[in-house]
C-alpha cells in the first residue's frame, strides 16, 4: 500500500459504509470521528460515556517528542530495583507474572539493540505526527480552551541524570528534529518557583502540548462526531458477533448491526479477540493518579525522571500519576505505588489536600513489540483492529485513527501501515 501524503478528506469520494467502533477512549473516539468525517455511517459503542476509562486518567500530554517507545529496562541495577519494588515507577503483582511472562519476554527482547532501533523508527512515524493531527480535530471540536502549547519539563535530581538526558535529547534533535531546551538548576528555579528542592536542572521539551482535562477532550471529539452525523450507543462490546454479511453488538436499546466493526477496546481488546482465535502478545501496565489542591505551581507539567512519576496542572488540581504496575487487569488496587509517588511529589511541591478519597486506577494496553495494532483482522472479513498503544494512546489517537481510516477506504496512507498490521503476530 503506498504511503505518500493524501489529499484532503473532503476532496475524495468513498463508498459509504456502516461501521461499529467498539470503545470510546481516545483511540476509539478518534477512529469513529475520522470515519464520520469521511462520510461513513458510524456508531461508537461503549459501556460508559466517552473518555471515562484509560483516556481519562493519563497525564494529558500530547507527546510528539516521544518518538521512541518505553523500553523494558536492561540495566541490571534498574532490574534489581524493580525486583525489590523500590521507587514509584514500577510495581508488580507476583501472582500475575506467570500469565504475563510470554508477552513480557517479547517486550524485553524487543527493547534491545537493532530490534529496538528498528521499532523506534517505525513507532516514531506515528508519534511525531501527533500534534498536527490533534490540532485539526481540536479546531473542529472547538477545544482550544483545554490545551496549552508550551511543552513540559523532565526534571533531574542529579547532574549525571541530567547530562544523560541532554545527550539523548541532542541525539533526537539531530536525527529527528525534536526540539528541547536544557535548563540549569538556576533556570529551573526561576521557571518553577514553587519547587521546594534545589534540583540539578531539566530538559524542557518545547513541542508537546498538554491538556487540562483529558477526558473532556475525548468528550469534545465525541460531540464533534455526533455533529458530523455519528451515533453514540451504550452497549457491551464483548457481545460482538458475526451477523450475516457484517457484525452485530448488543446495546441498551437492542442489537445494532453494521457491515464493518473496529475493535478499539484498549486493555479489554484481548477479551474480545481471544475467543475469535487471536493470540497476540498483549498485556497491560496499570497506573494510578490522584489530584491535589496545591498552594502554588507547577507552571508546566513536570516529570520527575529519576523517581518515575508526573505532576500536571489540571482543572481539578495537580494530577500526580504513577509509572507502570504489572498486574491482572481487574486485580484489586495496590496502594504502595501511589503512596510513594505522593511522598516523592511532596518533596518538590506543597500538596496538602487530595481531591479524591481514593486514587484513580486504569490500565495501558501494551504489545510485546511495543507498537500498536492497526489494520484488518487476518481471518475475519469486515473486522478491524486498533489497540495496543501502550503509554501513548492519548498522543497517537488522531493520527493512528487516520491511518486506520485510510486503510479501510483503500486510500493512500499517511505512513506505511505494514509495521502495525495484525498479521505480524501470526
Amino acid at each position: 500500500m503506498p504511503h505518500n501524503a493524501i489529499l484532503p478528506t473532503s476532496s475524495r469520494a468513498h463508498t459509504k459504509k456502516d461501521v461499529l467502533v467498539l470503545g470510546a477512549g481516545m483511540v476509539g473516539t478518534c477512529t469513529a470521528l475520522q470515519l464520520a468525517l469521511r462520510g461513513h455511517s458510524v456508531t461508537l459503542v461503549d459501556r460508559r460515556e466517552p473518555g471515562r476509562e484509560t483516556s481519562y486518567g493519563n497525564a494529558g500530554l500530547i507527546q510528539c517528542e516521544a518518538v521512541e517507545p518505553y523500553p523494558f529496562p536492561q540495566d541490571p541495577a534498574v532490574l534489581l530495583r524493580v525486583a525489590l519494588k523500590q521507587g514509584a515507577d514500577v510495581n508488580y503483582h507476583l501472582d500475575a507474572i506467570p500469565s504475563l511472562a510470554p508477552a513480557l519476554g517479547r517486550y524485553w527482547a524487543n527493547s534491545r539493540g537493532a530490534r529496538y532501533q528498528r521499532i523506534a523508527r517505525e513507532y516514531g512515524q506515528l508519534s511525531s505526527r501527533s500534534v498536527p493531527e490533534h490540532a485539526s480535530l481540536i479546531e473542529l471540536a472547538d477545544a482550544g480552551d483545554l490545551v496549552r502549547r508550551d511543552g513540559y519539563r523532565m526534571v533531574f535530581r542529579t547532574q549525571a541524570g541530567l547530562d544523560a538526558s541532554v545527550r539523548t535529547a541532542e541525539r533526537l534533535q539531530r536525527d529527528l528534529g525534536v526540539n528541547f531546551r536544557a535548563m540549569t538548576g538556576d533556570e529551573l528555579a526561576v521557571a518553577e518557583p514553587s519547587l521546594k528542592l534545589r534540583l540539578a536542572g531539566a530538559v524542557h521539551w518545547t513541542d508537546p502540548w498538554s491538556v487540562s482535562d483529558p477526558g473532556e477532550l475525548v468528550q469534545r471529539y465525541a460531540d464533534l462526531l455526533v455533529r458530523r452525523g455519528g451515533t453514540i450507543a451504550r452497549g457491551d462490546a464483548l457481545t460482538l458477533r458475526a451477523s450475516g454479511a457484517g457484525w452485530q453488538v448488543q446495546c441498551e436499546h437492542g442489537a445494532i448491526e453494521a457491515e464493518q466493526a473496529v475493535v478499539a477496546l484498549g486493555p479489554w481488546s484481548d477479551q474480545l479477540i481471544r475467543p475469535l482465535g487471536y493470540r497476540f502478545p498483549l498485556f497491560v501496565k496499570r497506573g494510578y493518579h490522584r489530584h491535589f489542591q496545591p498552594r502554588s505551581g507547577p507552571n508546566l507539567a513536570i516529570f520527575d525522571a529519576e523517581r518515575g512519576y508526573v505532576m500536571v496542572p489540571m482543572k481539578r488540581g495537580v494530577r500526580v500519576t504513577t509509572g507502570a504496575e504489572f498486574a491482572r487487569l481487574d486485580a484489586p488496587s495496590t496502594p504502595v505505588q501511589m503512596a510513594r509517588a505522593e511522598t516523592l511529589a511532596r518533596e518538590l511541591l506543597d500538596l496538602p489536600h487530595p481531591v479524591e478519597s481514593v486514587p484513580w486506577r486504569g490500565a495501558r494496553p501494551c504489545t510485546g513489540d511495543l507498537k500498536p495494532v492497526i489494520g484488518p483482522a487476518p481471518r475475519h472479513k469486515g473486522l478491524w483492529f486498533h489497540f495496543g498503544h501502550g503509554h501513548q494512546g492519548f498522543t497517537m489517537g488522531p493520527v493512528s485513527a487516520r491511518l486506520l481510516a485510510e486503510q479501510m477506504d483503500g486510500d493512500t496512507t499517511i505512513i506505511d501501515p505494514t509495521p502495525f498490521l495484525p498479521q505480524r503476530f501470526l
